[in-house]
């Protein structure tokens, strides 16, 4: 019996298990590179001569095994062994790499053999104006009173640019009409959301419609624009606009809440009688993003997620949300909602072996694979400590940052050893 349960483990050991190919080494030293990019270069673009800045042997850099270690980096950079050049191997958008966040770079880290040495590379990509400014809407339809006073405003519909910096969003512009002047309101984000104020008297009977262009324009070098078109009816008096119990809506909520959730109810009233009172509610003026993720009951208010959140993407929504009577008069209230991150990452472990094998004599604190290990989690999720489980002739040490080396404590005669490792 207790020959078939030997049996058993050594065959689950050969299936579970990962292999270490065994190197010895005498060192292992850091290093930081840091090269700086435009998004978009074509494939095969030279960032640097990667092995010159570390002061590497061109010739020894293959015998070496020079090597990009990373997951994701390893898709967007080569290292050319015959030149030590680090090279542009695929597509780098930054848009899709980083959104609208200021700050974009990969990094990763370049491990070379005999001795064993880690080198830190970072890549800053930087924007170039490939975006140009648009609206989610080719049409803003408004229906304004004519009996409506100068200095009334009108909420109009933020256009979205992808870029960032000079080449992002920088203003917008109306064309040239009688009634109308345009304003920027900054939002608490930092945004800017263009308004319509009136300026001179409607008068209905003698011009009905009138048509407006709203230009969006960025800060790029040749300037993008992109362009809605405000179509305004004139309506007869509805006295009083919808009234938001609130001007500003806060709630925080945690990012692994149920869809279909509702998460806040927003409430106006109108002091019309009649059709003039009855209100609808809609998201306003509004970006795509946050269209896709949030509902909104138009009788009710009530405001529900529809699609599932990720704190590590996105930590702050801004909503504007429209309350419209039966008359066609609108108000607009501002809703901010924060993602609370939850513990929703396992830490991961990634494994570097060496490439050749150990004699059995080896000295203890022998090197045998490193390995890195990261949570995209925040705060106190995010942190982690590393141990090597059950009694194996070896130990981790902290070799730098999130990098531990595994190292012999004992000569062994056993080929094949099992480490598992718990975060």
């Amino acid at each position: 019996m207790k020959t078939q349960e030997t049996q058993t483990v050594k065959e689950f050991k050969w299936q579970v298990m990962f292999l270490f190919l065994f190197f010895s080494i005498y060192q292992s030293v850091s290093a930081q590179i840091h090269y700086s990019i435009f998004e978009e270069l074509h494939k095969g673009s030279s960032i640097g001569n990667l092995a010159n800045d570390l002061g590497l042997n061109i010739k020894e850099i293959l015998h070496r095994k020079f090597r990009i270690v990373s997951e994701i980096s390893e898709r967007f950079f080569s290292i050319n062994l015959l030149n030590g050049n680090l090279n542009v191997a695929d597509r780098i958008d930054r848009e899709t790499l980083c959104g609208a966040a200021e700050e974009c770079f990969l990094t990763f880290d370049a491990v070379i053999e005999n001795p064993l040495n880690i080198y830190h590379v970072r890549v800053d990509i930087k924007d170039i104006n490939d975006n140009p400014p648009r609206f989610i809407h080719k049409t803003i339809e408004l229906k304004i009173s004519e009996h409506t006073l100068p200095g009334v405003r009108f909420a109009l519909q933020s256009a979205e640019d992808l870029d960032v910096g000079i080449n992002s969003l920088q203003g917008y512009k109306l064309s040239t009409n009688k009634h109308f002047l345009l304003a920027e309101k900054t939002g608490t984000d930092i945004s800017t959301k263009p308004e319509l104020i009136l300026e001179v008297p409607l008068d209905r009977e003698i011009e009905s419609i009138h048509k407006i262009v709203l230009t969006a324009f960025d800060g790029g070098n040749p300037v993008q624009s992109g362009t809605t078109l405000i179509i305004i009816t004139i309506t007869d008096s509805n006295d009083n606009f919808p009234q938001f119990f609130q001007d500003v809506y806060k709630v925080s909520i945690n990012e692994n809440i149920p869809l279909n959730s509702t998460i806040l109810h927003v409430s106006a009233s109108d002091k019309d009688e009649g059709i003039n009172s009855e209100i609808t509610y809609s998201l306003s003026a509004t970006s795509r993003q946050a269209i896709k993720t949030f509902s909104i009951n138009p009788i009710s208010g009530e405001i529900k997620v529809k699609e599932n959140f990720d704190y590590e993407k996105t930590k702050h929504y801004e909503i504007s949300v429209e309350a419209k009577d039966g008359g066609d008069l609108v108000s607009h209230a501002k809703v901010l909602i924060e993602i609370l991150d939850e513990n929703d990452n396992v830490p991961e472990i990634s494994v570097t072996s060496m490439t050749n094998p150990i004699s059995e004599d080896s000295a203890p604190g022998t090197v045998v694979a490193l390995i890195k290990l990261q949570d995209l989690d925040s705060g106190e999720n995010g942190e982690f400590d590393c141990k090597a489980v059950g009694v194996v002739p070896f130990k981790l040490l902290l070799s730098s940052g999130n990098f531990y080396k595994i190292v012999t404590t004992s000569p062994w005669t056993e080929k094949k050893t099992l480490i598992i490792i718990s975060p």
